[in-house]
């Protein structure tokens, strides 16, 4: 064989190996510590090895791992009641992952017009930067060429129109459309946020048209952003919302969540899932909830990113030649890089500090939502040493 190696080339991995965490902390097995300001890409929301969480998993694991959905699931019940008593939503449908959940928001929209007898509306209005999953159905939503490529005809019903551009939005509305989808903060798009006048102005399209507004907070939700989801801060509330990454605090787990409305042509037999909700996913997200929905949970967040907001804007001032921009909100903040975001990666990542690459020339800091403000001011400490080596070198292109 040319290559023997047996996995998918589809990553290009860093050769490093982490044997064990604890909180933000990642160490290989030769002891090596690194500060996580990655999170598993916003996905390890409490860090590693919570305690809560593992004794939730272990408890669970003693128990029962899965039944199919053909059974009453307790955990199931539990969960979705606080989801729907602390959000918008009135139904929940679990998956196990985020392009699952996005799968089952745009199948929700579509059905919903289904049943109202209007079968030939359909098509969901999108953004240009947008990244909605991997599946042949989110990639067309997202609309990158780089996912799309290779993977024959495009799925159609998507409509897409340029990052923020209300106009282009509106125009792009016909009698066909079923919904717009967009993330309130884009993500792998560069930590590009919608500002909450757009977001009421999404709103207001959609009630005037009588479409239904999808939002992805799969990575801006569960706390991330200092509420917990991002749209609350635009004083909001969608009809159907995708959620995943850290509401599952690393165990793979994702949920579609609509009104009673949106979601009345889901009905029997419509829409499954095989391991979606399952009792070991169930115990963990509920143990997740525990710690997010506690009181001054989100006021902790809001305050350590504040600490780490300050530092990157004194950094900014510091280093023009290197940092443009410091984008997002809460403990999601993106670095626009004035040169190449790939090196400041790897310079972070040689003072043991672990960061994120994004669209937009953009580096991600998404640490766990536990991160206190001394463990903030460590990264922008290592992020100054990793600024500092590259003005000094100037290896940045």
């Amino acid at each position: 064989m040319a290559d023997a190696k047996p996995l998918y080339d589809t990553y290009n991995r860093v050769p490093i190996v982490f044997e064990r965490g604890h909180g933000v902390w990642l160490e290989t097995p030769e002891g090596e510590r690194y500060l996580d300001f990655a999170a598993g890409i916003a996905v390890n929301s409490l860090g590693h090895t919570h305690p809560h969480l593992v004794e939730a998993l272990k408890a669970q694991a003693d128990r029962v791992w899965h039944l199919s959905n053909v059974h009453e699931i307790p955990g199931q019940s539990r969960m979705a009641e606080r989801l729907t008593e602390a959000t918008f939503a009135d139904k929940v449908f679990f998956t196990n992952s985020g392009a699952e959940a996005l799968e089952c928001a745009i199948k929700t929209a579509r059905r919903h017009f289904h049943v109202k007898g209007q079968p030939d509306r359909y098509r969901i209005v999108t953004f240009e930067g947008a990244f909605h999953g991997r599946t042949l159905a989110t990639i067309a939503a997202g609309g990158q060429s780089k996912y799309l490529e290779g993977f024959g005809p495009k799925v159609e019903g998507f409509d897409q129109v340029p990052f923020g551009d209300i106009q282009a939005l509106k125009a792009a509305i016909t009698d066909s459309t079923a919904a717009i989808l967009v993330e309130p903060v884009q993500g792998e798009g560069g930590i590009r946020p919608l500002s909450n006048e757009q977001l009421r102005e999404l709103r207001t399209l959609c009630d005037r048209n009588g479409i239904l507004m999808i939002l992805d907070e799969v990575q801006s939700g569960v706390g991330r952003t200092g509420k917990l989801f991002a749209h609350e801060w635009a004083g909001i509330e969608p009809d159907i919302m995708a959620v995943a990454k850290g509401i599952g605090g690393g165990f793979p787990f994702g949920a579609c969540l609509a009104t009673a409305n949106a979601a009345d042509g889901m009905t029997l037999g419509t829409h499954g899932t095989t391991y979606g909700g399952n009792p070991l996913a169930m115990a963990v997200g509920n143990a997740v909830l525990d710690i997010i929905l506690d009181e001054g949970f989100l006021t902790h967040v809001n305050d350590v990113a504040l600490v780490l907001r300050q530092g990157l804007a004194s950094l900014k001032d510091r280093y023009p030649d290197l940092i443009s921009e410091v984008r997002g909100t809460g403990l999601m903040l993106g670095i626009k890089c004035a040169k190449s975001n790939a090196d400041l990666v790897q310079a972070m990542r040689n003072e043991h500090l672990l960061a994120v690459p994004a669209g937009d020339n953009v580096v991600r800091l998404l640490p766990p939502l536990i991160v206190t403000a001394e463990e903030a001011r460590e990264a922008i400490s290592r992020t100054e040493a990793a600024l500092d080596l590259l003005s000094r070198s100037g290896t940045a292109n």
